[in-house]
């Protein structure tokens, strides 16, 4: 009887058939969720700017899941582009069962201050982070509609639901991102944007069987100096930042059954940083 019972829950996180796309698949965090919805079974489309780093992870992740993976560029600043790229997928697959739009923007002149900060960043860094997530859900969530089935994630940031500590700023330090960071104005009006529209294509489509929900990361250890770190660190409750793989299984609640009556909510993931 136990084992019937775990057998039961277990099943409501798989996603054996279902189709999953994954905006910004390539990146530090896309990658993880694209080998985790590959290894709970759905066929994975890894959607990035670069085709040839789209199709070295789909490469490797189908070698070590044996999932269908699939790579496909799509340039998310570009309204043909991401037209051309959702037909693409739905003339190939059919269908699309989970969308998570996670792709987010750092144009150049991104980290400036606000009283010099640029509207082309500005209007880059939208195009992006909200255009390109409205037009995602225009070209892939009807299918979903018409089905009467799907799961819609859309990630977020805790800087989309709090204002960020410009303290922890202070001597922090990134290298692959160029040197000193904040967190710009954009990034804080266009995350709470997501939330905003998560919550109304709740609304919109929940009536026929299309959930929507928010995925908000809090801060994720990724190559940040130790300044950085500890001023971070000492900001969260629970003493450090996020892993990467500690998205994953918020992720996978998300996208499958386990989670088949959760619409219109946003799943902050930051260790205690916005219960302050």
């Amino acid at each position: 009887m136990t084992e019937t019972i775990q057998h039961r829950y277990d099943d409501l996180f798989r996603l054996d058939g279902k189709v999953a796309v994954v905006t910004g698949g390539a990146g530090i965090l896309g990658r993880g969720y694209c080998r985790a919805l590959a290894e709970r079974g759905a066929t994975v489309i890894v959607a990035d700017i670069n085709q040839a780093a789209c199709d070295t992870l789909a490469a490797q992740l189908a070698a070590e899941t044996g999932a269908a993976v699939r790579g496909l560029a799509v340039d998310l600043s570009s309204e043909a582009s991401i037209v051309a790229w959702a037909k693409a997928i739905l003339d190939t697959h059919g269908r699309v069962d989970v969308l998570m739009n996670n792709a987010a923007a750092k144009a150049d002149g991104f980290f400036a201050p606000l009283e010099n900060y640029s509207l082309q960043t500005w209007n880059e860094v939208m195009a992006v982070n909200v255009n390109a997530l409205f037009l995602a859900v225009r070209e892939l969530g009807p299918g979903m509609a018409e089905r009467g089935s799907g799961s819609i994630i859309n990630v977020s940031s805790i800087y989309g639901v709090v204002a960020p500590d410009q303290r922890i700023y202070e001597g922090s330090w990134y290298a692959d991102l160029g040197g000193a960071i904040n967190t710009p104005m954009i990034y804080s009006a266009t995350k709470g944007a997501v939330v905003a529209m998560t919550r109304y294509l709740a609304t919109y489509w929940g009536p026929r069987g299309v959930r929507c929900n928010c995925l908000t990361p809090g801060g994720v250890a990724s190559g940040q100096n130790e300044e950085f770190d500890q001023r971070y660190s000492a900001r969260v409750p629970m003493g450090r930042m996020a892993k990467a793989d500690e998205m994953i299984g918020a992720l996978l609640y998300l996208a499958s059954d386990a989670s088949s009556y959760v619409n219109g909510q946003n799943l902050i993931v930051d260790g205690g940083w916005t219960a302050w």
